[in-house]
């Protein structure tokens, strides 16, 4: 008979870390059922180990696998090499992994090569465009046909994954975890660090501008998809620019993508405008009270999109198609894709007509209640524990 459950958590990016993070503790709260290994890839190698220190997560295994401009074949090829040695080494009872990146799909694929269960956290996101998101959208698809076990941030998550035949007894709602983890960022107290950057980019502290208007309104500005890469992300440019033109009482906050296809065409069109504050990429804790401070939010991110409903904040979605259409539909962010002028007219349209901007702030539980985590580990202790403690 087993002691112990061996999970083996696996992530490489940002995103994971802070979706992940919730489950991890969650899982540390029963040393005595679960013995939890923590491998990172490493895909985003600054911003990944951010968000390890804001968390306290210490890897047990760093792959350290990011190189300048490697190719996702590279990417992908590396990953599922060195995961096979990890796996087969440490040899777990399930491995979980995250979201929709290179890292969870390349080693979901080692994994099953290997006969290791799998539990995907965040399954069942789909636009049904093979190349938007681009490689997303593929990563998803190909974990939903290898997990053991499929956490569903919605309900419409889960019916996706059910029409593609995968079995409804192996799929669970469980609330999406990015809410868990805004929920503790929130509640942790306000530090030195965050004080700091709001009083480089010209904010007074989280606490007084959370609560009482600026006399400007502060658009928050992120862009790094891929198929934003190149002509879409100058027209993004264009419109940012546009609009600080239009419009002298709007500040605009850009926490800028350390990857190149981004930092250089947006420091080419947007540098050196008093409106315009150029970041570096800031820590997840003093990110979230930027957007709780933001008037309006403008970002091709799928994790932002949750993000800002959580904190009632109105989302203008710099893409084509949403995995998040839920968000769209209860009318808290709409698309606008990355046209210019309809970006500029959609953004002053929330600017100036107020009865439009309120019914984009409303409260909804849309992506879950903070729990998540707590869901996703019971089901796991009721599956795990009774398949591999047993005599």
């Amino acid at each position: 008979m087993k002691d112990k459950i061996k999970v083996l958590c696996v992530f490489g990016t940002r995103p994971e870390v802070i979706k992940m993070a919730p489950v991890i503790y969650e899982l540390n709260k029963y040393p005595e059922r679960f013995e939890i290994k923590i491998c990172i890839t490493a895909q985003h190698r600054e911003m990944l180990d951010q968000m390890l220190t804001l968390f306290k997560i210490h890897p047990d295994i760093d792959l350290n696998l990011m190189k300048k401009n490697q190719t996702l074949s590279m990417l992908t090829s590396k990953i599922i090499l060195t995961m096979t040695k990890v796996l087969k080494r440490e040899r777990p009872d399930i491995v979980l992994v995250q979201g929709d990146t290179t890292s969870a799909m390349a080693t979901g694929l080692a994994a099953f090569y290997l006969g290791i269960p799998i539990g995907h956290i965040e399954a069942g996101l789909r636009t049904y465009d093979i190349y938007n998101p681009f490689p997303e959208e593929i990563n998803r698809r190909i974990l939903a046909v290898l997990s053991t076990y499929h956490f569903a941030p919605t309900i419409r998550a889960v019916k996706h994954l059910i029409q593609e035949g995968i079995d409804s007894k192996s799929v669970f709602l469980a609330g999406n975890t990015i809410v868990d983890a805004i929920y503790w960022i929130l509640k942790q107290p306000i530090s030195e660090s965050i004080i700091n950057i709001f009083s480089q980019i010209g904010l007074p502290e989280p606490t007084k501008c959370e609560k009482e208007p600026l006399p400007y309104k502060l658009i928050v500005v992120t862009v790094h998809r891929r198929e934003s890469f190149g002509y879409p992300i100058e027209q993004i440019c264009k419109a940012l620019r546009i609009i600080v033109e239009r419009n002298r009482d709007v500040l605009l906050v850009f926490p800028v993508h350390l990857n190149p296809n981004v930092r250089n065409t947006v420091r080419r069109f947007l540098s050196n405008h008093p409106q315009i504050k150029l970041l570096e990429p800031i820590q997840y804790d003093a990110f979230i009270h930027l957007l709780n401070c933001s008037y309006l939010i403008l970002t091709d991110s799928g994790g932002i999109q949750e993000e800002a409903s959580v904190l009632c904040k109105p989302v203008l979605v710099l893409r084509k198609v949403t995995e998040r259409p839920e968000i769209v539909e209860t009318g808290l962010a709409k698309l606008v894709g990355t046209d210019p002028e309809k970006i500029v007219q959609e953004t002053e349209n929330l600017l100036y007509n107020q009865e439009l901007y309120k019914s984009m702030i409303k409260k909804v539980e849309i992506f879950g209640d903070g729990k998540a985590a707590k869901r996703i580990v019971s089901i796991l202790m009721n599956k795990l524990i009774n398949k591999y403690t047993r005599c």
